[in-house]
């Protein structure tokens, strides 16, 4: 496991996060972090890579935070951003093809198939990660949209129920507790 990546990963996007230039501000990280703990979290249960989803997991939004204007296309430039910054670590370049499939392939909203097991989790935890960071998405929505209360609610509950149904169906099952907790919470 190559710790020194993992660590300086977490230290950068940090970085990127508290930059005035990132519109998601601190909640994006909250996001990634999640993203990278249900990662984890299901390469284990998977038996993919950890590494490798943990590396791609810290990167699958880099291109985002650090310039906007990627946004539309940010699976496709991270993948980019993201072989740069490994080559320079010296990582190997077939689990930097690894990583870079992993970020392109991430976005539920676009529908790319997940050819491999380490692919599959970081799609997946980036889906079930919104169910980690509930206060984030309260904020965009009553702060940021400015919404009312029951436009908020129910704004939050749609975005949890897409996410929900972008996972694979095994993901659906080990996370339907924490859906519907989280879904009866928001009432």
């Amino acid at each position: 496991m190559r710790e020194d990546i993992l660590r300086d990963l977490q230290r950068e996007i940090h970085d990127r996060c508290q930059r005035e230039s990132n519109r998601f501000g601190m909640g994006c990280y909250e996001h990634i972090a999640a993203v990278v703990k249900n990662a984890e979290i299901l390469a284990g249960r998977y038996g993919a890579d950890r590494e490798v989803v943990m590396i791609a997991a810290w990167m699958h939004d880099i291109a985002s935070i650090t310039d906007y204007s990627l946004y539309e296309l940010h699976h496709m430039h991270g993948a980019d951003m993201a072989a740069n910054i490994l080559e320079a670590y010296d990582y190997d370049r077939i689990k930097i093809d690894l990583v870079q499939a992993c970020i392109r392939n991430h976005r539920g909203s676009v529908n790319f198939t997940k050819s491999t097991l380490e692919e599959l989790c970081v799609a997946d935890a980036d889906a079930i990660s919104h169910f980690d960071s509930v206060p984030s998405l309260l904020y965009f929505a009553y702060v940021q949209r400015k919404m009312g209360i029951q436009k908020g609610k129910e704004f939050v509950k749609a975005k949890l129920e897409r996410s929900f149904q972008k996972l694979s169906t095994e993901s659906k099952q080990y996370y339907q507790d924490k859906f519907e907790k989280v879904m009866e919470v928001l009432g």
